[in-house]
């Protein structure tokens, strides 16, 4: 089997491959995001993602290359990685009481072949209606400052979440699911 590169920094994405076996390196892609303004969401997240995977292909050309974006999305807008506090309060603040959804593209690229298949996974999360005294608290906390919509779900932002719909790791950050079928296609079967 070819080996196995995750062009990505995120401790999330890196425990999620551990949990389920996978044996990888990790090589995240450095490269300044060129994001294209004029892209709908999925199509952000693809391209980002494609981006990703080609930059860690050209340094393991022999490897199976995984890369990942994630964001949310509220009402148009994109819901990256909060800049500060501030700006981690006013998202939460946008997104209490609401529905937003979390996107994430995906890459498996073959990086000796060139070959890859891109998707988007998406889940619908809805906050619970916080009060400004919940908001402050968990952005003090620290937790929401390095993460895509400025909430974990995995870690005490689990409190902010009333439900979802669809998959629970994509908004941590890697739908498995959806990976396990496309890395099946590359002949690694995770079961």
């Amino acid at each position: 089997m070819k080996p196995i590169v995750l062009a990505s920094s995120s401790p999330r994405r890196k425990e999620l491959l551990e949990k389920i076996g996978l044996a990888f390196t990790v090589d995240p892609a450095e490269e300044e995001e060129s994001p294209n303004p004029q892209l709908s969401p999925q199509e952000l997240a693809k391209s980002l993602s494609l981006q990703k995977a080609r930059a860690a292909a050209a340094r393991n050309p022999t490897s199976i290359v995984i890369a990942a974006d994630t964001f949310g999305v509220l009402d148009g807008r994109l819901l990256g990685k909060p800049a500060g506090k501030q700006q981690a309060r006013e998202m939460l603040g946008m997104m209490r009481g609401r529905r937003h959804t979390v996107i994430t593209g995906f890459t498996v690229m073959d990086a000796s072949s060139g070959s890859s298949i891109t998707e988007t996974v998406e889940t619908g999360v809805y906050f619970r209606k916080l009060t400004e005294a919940e908001i402050n608290a968990y952005v003090c906390s620290g937790e929401p400052l390095d993460k895509a919509g400025a909430y974990a779900i995995q870690g005490l932002g689990a409190l902010l979440v009333d439900k979802i719909e669809g998959d629970y790791y994509n908004v941590v950050g890697l739908p498995l699911a959806a990976l396990a079928s496309v890395l099946k296609k590359f002949d690694i079967d995770l079961l």
